[in-house]
């Protein structure tokens, strides 16, 4: 499983979904759009045109999924479905 976490450097709700996805022990890679811009790229790509943050990917069993914001409900079913929580 992959999760990519685009936030940026000042974002509050990014920092806590980062130190939630610790907390649950998840790897993930993060992407800061304010700093890289084939980062923000990429982020507009994946997101269809969503500029906000958090936005997060998850890839598991060639499966994508995505997040908008810190959605800890969906946070907690998605990891909990695959065994992190």
């Amino acid at each position: 499983m992959n999760i990519t976490v685009y936030s940026t450097s000042t974002c509050p709700y990014c920092k806590l979904l980062k130190d939630y996805l610790n907390e649950k022990g998840a790897t993930f890679t993060e992407k800061l759009v304010d700093q890289d811009d084939n980062a923000q790229k990429e982020m507009l790509s994946v997101s269809g045109g969503f500029q906000g943050v958090p936005f997060t990917l998850i890839e598991n069993e060639g499966k994508k999924e995505t997040i908008m914001g810190f959605d800890k409900g969906k946070f907690e079913s998605m990891l909990g479905s695959i065994g992190k929580v």
